[in-house]
């Protein structure tokens, strides 16, 4: 494919995010305004069946097992814990630990539903049916005992005493409702957490053909439809400040399948203004915004806008997609530092980048976009999220998940426990990884598109004919598919899909090179096909450089589809080193791909440097090393925070948190919480010194020795992207005669203290040398 080809369709995807006509040409865009229903099906292509695919030897295959595994040896009864309480019946088995002991109880359930039914469809597998079934069983029993259609897990503390969290719905009706991004009338994201459960019962629908599971949902979103009747849409908005997921999808795919239009005028009515309506306007207002709170809603406006034809919406989920694959997505195609939406990305390489959810939830958008305009390059991102974040947040020794993917040079992944953290990203990862073929074949009439070379079978039923895709791709460059079987020859066009980043591929069918010019970025090859007919594919790769959108001097490195990493060590093995950098203009040898690397530390982004700067940093690194090393011998006490011997060592407590955050360990403190610890004194003036940095914004805490406030604190981001020593002198009668003091840091009501890091005791001597 030369080159100006694959330049203007990323160009057609680009300007799509402005003009609605360049992705949907068949809706007669100077007729329709923003909200005239389009004339013609949204519908242009749909994905072969989960059914239809079987996945042969490959890491998909290998991620799906792992993950079957692990959908076994969950247990039903203790995930339907908190569902029985609920409803006043006694819990079958012992509630787990991690998220599914909070407020947010029940979420686990519903992707546990998703997943076991995806599970059964991918691979057949019954016994994961059976439970789909049970648990089906169980959630009408539950339904039934509360005798109003609610059915739900999750929990509020009042006082002392966990109570239902269906409290809080009475409270809404009455209009009390207190709102904060993930707190709702004191439950952790309650409609969050309805939102799975919903989706579980429509897909254990759809997958199983369970037919117990739409009533129980049609139950409860009659008692949410009787929630929201009472509120007017000032309040609905106020209580859509709280994330609520993709519930607003549930109730349109409801509404799709019951041809009942209560359920579209509902879901129709949780439309986050605040959010959704700059982003209908073409503009990207996201910065420091909870990014995976906001993508579910984005999927809810592109099923709506199928539903509907509200071009509006349609044009709202493709610059939303444009904005965030196109300026805020990190090579391996995921998003977010912190979970929030974070720019220039340059700045943050961090521990805590790209939450999963949040690229399985992109990877959902991007098929509805795909079905719309079913151009190969939606798939160009869509395959590298699907290689370079969602097998890479999942081990398929361990079968257990990751919710951050780190992106800073030499930080180790962490992976979930089997019982006790069930994190959203445990969720989302036992649904992706039990449905890796469905997103390989999409149909349209009589073309069958190619969009993943995923190793597997396909029986295409409507048209009765077999296929079996065989390639080691990525590794290989290769890709052969083969008509397995037809029951008489059949004329049939069959797409296979050109990345973006290939130059020159090559096509032969039966052995015979053919010349192809790529549509819509497509081999397409129209023909009678008989039984053994054989297409081979060749996709040419090299290894190419990718530079971050805001800094063309930090790189990624790719081959294909894959992005590559240096391999810095077993993680057992600490990384203390300044970070790797890319030294002149040869490629750096000896890279990996990046996903594999799940018990190794690794390096993704590289520094580009000119021999001169490599030597200057390595310097500047040495030095800045010794003057802590000196720093820390000239200290009366210090503690480092995220550190357990010392913080042992110094008694810490206070309800706060340990994180490992830009390579140091540290702890911070949550809205109203603290952190307490006691450090030697000396005689003298005596200052407390604390690490902190500067790109750090909306923290506030305040500073107290032996119960007096010697300080407050204040990081709005105004220091920059690097660690710096803050100074708190203390009033020396706090120490007189003193062998030791507590410092206890507190937390604003309305901030948390963001990441604390080393706190010193420093003499008057030592504040002397470390400020010359």
């Amino acid at each position: 494919m030369k080159r100006a080809t694959r330049r203007s369709r990323r160009r057609v995807l680009r300007a799509a995010a402005y003009s609605p006509a360049l992705l949907i040409p068949w809706a007669d865009s100077a007729q329709a305004t923003s909200e005239t229903p389009t004339r013609a099906p949204i519908i242009r292509a749909t994905p072969l069946p989960l059914e239809s695919v079987r996945l042969t030897a490959s890491p998909f295959l290998d991620a799906v097992e792992a993950n079957r595994r692990y959908l076994l040896e969950l247990e039903p009864d203790r995930l339907l814990h908190n569902f029985r309480t609920n409803s006043g019946l006694k819990p079958k088995g012992e509630i787990y630990g991690g998220w599914e002991s909070e407020s947010l109880a029940g979420h686990t359930l519903g992707h546990y539903l998703s997943a076991c039914s995806l599970m059964y469809a991918q691979v057949g597998e019954s016994e994961c049916r059976r439970r789909v079934d049970y648990i089906v069983g169980e959630l009408k029993l539950c339904q039934q005992a509360s005798g109003d259609g609610y059915v739900s897990a999750f929990t509020r503390k009042n006082g002392e005493a966990i109570e239902n969290g269906k409290a809080i719905f009475p409270e809404l009706m009455r209009g009390e409702i207190r709102s904060a991004p993930f707190n709702l009338n004191g439950v952790w994201s309650p409609l969050y957490t309805v939102h799975k459960l919903l989706a579980g019962l429509l897909d254990a629908e759809r997958y199983c053909g369970n037919t117990g599971a739409r009533p129980i949902a049609i139950g409860m979103s009659a008692y949410l439809d009787r929630v929201f009747a009472h509120l007017s849409d000032a309040q609905v908005e106020r209580v859509l400040e709280t994330e609520f997921g993709g519930v607003t999808e549930s109730f349109a795919e409801l509404s799709a399948r019951t041809g009942d239009d209560r359920w579209l005028k509902l879901a129709g009515r949780l439309t986050h203004h605040r959010i959704l309506d700059p982003l209908a306007d073409g503009r990207d207002e996201l910065d420091g915004v909870h990014s995976n709170t906001q993508i579910p809603k984005l999927i809810s406006e592109a099923r709506l806008y199928e539903l509907t034809g509200e071009e509006r919406r349609a044009r709202t989920a493709r610059f939303f997609w444009q904005s965030v694959t196109s300026n805020r997505s990190y090579a391996i195609g995921g998003n977010s530092d912190r979970e929030n939406f974070e720019r220039p990305l340059s700045k943050y390489l961090t521990e805590q980048t790209c939450e999963t959810c949040n690229t399985h939830n992109m990877l959902k958008l991007t098929r509805h976009l795909y079905a719309w305009q079913p151009d190969a390059a939606w798939f160009d991102f869509y395959e590298r999220a699907h290689f370079n974040h969602i097998l890479a947040h999942h081990d398929p020794a361990s079968g257990m998940f990751t919710y951050m993917m780190p992106l800073i040079s030499g930080a180790r992944r962490e992976f979930s426990s089997r019982t006790n953290d069930f994190w959203c990203c445990v969720g989302t990862g036992l649904e992706s990884h039990s449905k890796h073929g469905d997103s390989i074949y999409w149909q349209s009439g009589d073309r069958l598109n190619v969009n993943l070379y995923i190793p597997s079978t396909l029986e295409w039923r409507e048209r009765r004919v077999k296929f079996a895709l065989e390639t080691q791709y990525p590794q290989s460059e290769r890709v052969a598919f083969t008509v397995t079987e037809v029951a008489r020859p059949q004329a049939l066009t069959l797409a296979l899909r050109i990345p973006g980043w290939c130059k020159q591929a090559r096509v032969a069918v039966n052995g015979k090179p053919l010349t192809v010019a790529p549509q819509d970025g497509y081999a397409v090859l129209r023909r009678r096909w008989k039984t053994g007919d054989r297409i081979e594919l060749t996709l040419p790769m090299a290894v190419r450089t990718e530079p971050l959108h805001d800094d063309p001097n930090v790189v990624a490195f790719l081959r294909g589809p894959l992005v590559l990493a240096a391999d810095l060590g077993p993680v057992s093995e600490e990384y203390s080193a300044l970070a790797p950098g890319w030294v002149g203009d040869q490629p750096i040898a000896s890279l990996k791909p990046f996903f594999q690397l799940y018990q190794r530390r690794a390096a993704l982004y590289f520094q580009r440097y000119t021999p001169q700067e490599w030597e200057a940093a390595s310097r500047a690194f040495a030095a800045e090393l010794k003057r802590m090393q000196t720093l820390d011998a000239s200290a009366i006490d210090l503690v480092n925070l995220g550190v357990t011997a010392s913080e042992e060592a110094h008694g810490l407590t206070g309800p706060s948190e340990t994180i490992v955050y830009r390579g140091r360990d540290s702890r911070l403190a949550r809205k109203g919480g603290w952190i307490e610890f006691r450090l030697k004194a000396g005689a003298g003036p005596q200052t407390l010194q604390a690490v902190l940095r500067g790109d750090e914004r909306k923290r506030r805490f305040c500073v107290l020795v032996d119960g007096t406030a010697i300080a407050t604190q204040r990081l709005d981001g105004e220091r920059g992207a690097r660690f710096f020593d803050q100074a708190y002198p203390i009033p020396e009668e706090l120490t007189r005669g003193k062998s030791a003091v507590t410092v206890r840091i507190e937390a604003d009501p309305d901030f948390s203290t963001g990441p604390l890091y080393t706190w010193r005791m420093l003499g008057e001597a030592a504040v002397s040398a470390a400020s010359a």
